[in-house]
């Protein structure tokens, strides 16, 4: 379904399509992420039971979290914004630097659709999943590689889902901390004080 126009007051920033691969992505990571701690934490595991059912849910809920984004490349707007956070700029590099110095001043931190934080966060989070998803299949179907890979892929499995948890909290406190942005996400719809405020380049990008 396409945005709709552009008012005096709003803008569109996210189409329903887009809506619904974030919503469902969030939802199957959330499930991966409370399943792992329930198998992880010995007090969760004594909490929940149903260890196999667990295991059931964190194999298929991690197997299917591709598939969003994956039925998503058939929406023209989905694949629009794809482009956007794969385009660094000058302007994200500026944006970097005023992060990195934490300077908050908004005409010191340029951003077009997306900040340069935004984009590093997407593209860190597609890999560690596209990881996540074959070091899980080497640990799932244990006859198809040699031992030490299995060792290595839980090794790595591990951790990368204990930093995945950590960062994923980052992104959450973020959010909450900008009603603007969630409603956004949430209705597709921005007021375009806070697009002109936060996000100066977007028209032009």
């Amino acid at each position: 379904m396409p945005p709709r126009a552009d008012t005096a007051a709003e803008v569109s920033r996210f189409t329903r399509t887009e809506r619904w691969i974030h919503r469902t992505t969030a939802a199957l990571m959330g499930v991966c992420v409370l399943t792992a701690a329930c198998l992880y934490v010995p007090q969760l595991a004594e909490l929940v039971g149903r260890r196999a059912l667990v295991v059931t849910l964190h194999q298929w809920s991690g197997l299917a979290l591709p598939l969003p984004v994956l039925a998503g490349l058939a929406s023209r707007g989905f694949r629009a914004d794809l482009g956007h956070l794969n385009r660094f700029g000058p302007h994200d590099r500026t944006w970097l630097r005023a992060a990195l110095h934490r300077d908050k001043r908004p005409d010191s931190r340029p951003a077009a659709k997306f900040n340069a934080g935004q984009k590093i966060y997407a593209a860190w989070i597609a890999g560690a999943t596209l990881v996540m998803l074959a070091t899980g299949l080497m640990m799932w179907f244990t006859h198809l590689t040699p031992l030490l890979w299995r060792t290595s892929a839980t090794f790595v499995h591990d951790w990368l889902a204990l930093t995945i948890g950590i960062v994923l909290a980052g992104h959450i406190g973020m959010a909450m901390a900008d009603p603007e942005a969630r409603r956004g996400m949430r209705t597709g719809r921005v007021s375009r004080e806070w697009s002109d405020r936060q996000h100066p380049l977007w028209r032009r990008f």
